[in-house]
């Protein structure tokens, strides 16, 4: 009888390799995943950035409040072109002594949301 795929086996395969890509790219790995095996895979995914750049997609609170402000690059849609920026430390500072990083994504305080383009 077949079986459901499991999503979080592919990302470990990938992740446990001996020999990474020089890059791996992921579009909301945390999908499908249990909670606490999103707080596994941040940490697999912060190994595998020792020897690899690794670039992913998330809109999850969850895996947003594994990494720090100087792990993220936020990508804003302007004049019909991607913008990537890292959010401003210092603006942030006062909102980080008292809110997790996926609590400033939940505020709207770090970019990224959507805006109807005009023309």
């Amino acid at each position: 009888m077949p079986h459901s795929a499991d999503p979080g086996r592919g990302l470990t395969v990938l992740l446990s390799q001996p020999e990474l890509p020089g890059l791996i790219v992921l579009d909301e790995p945390e999908l499908g995943l249990h909670p606490f095996a999103i707080v596994q895979l941040a940490e697999a995914l912060r190994t595998a950035s020792q020897d690899s750049q690794v670039l992913l997609a998330t809109q999850s609170v969850t895996l947003m409040n594994q990494f720090e402000l100087d792990d993220l690059i936020v990508v804003e849609r302007r004049d019909g072109a991607s913008v990537f920026e890292r959010p401003d430390p210092v603006r942030l500072a006062d909102w980080l002594a008292d809110y997790s990083l996926g609590e400033l994504w939940e505020k709207n305080l770090l970019g990224g949301r959507p805006r109807a383009e005009h023309g």
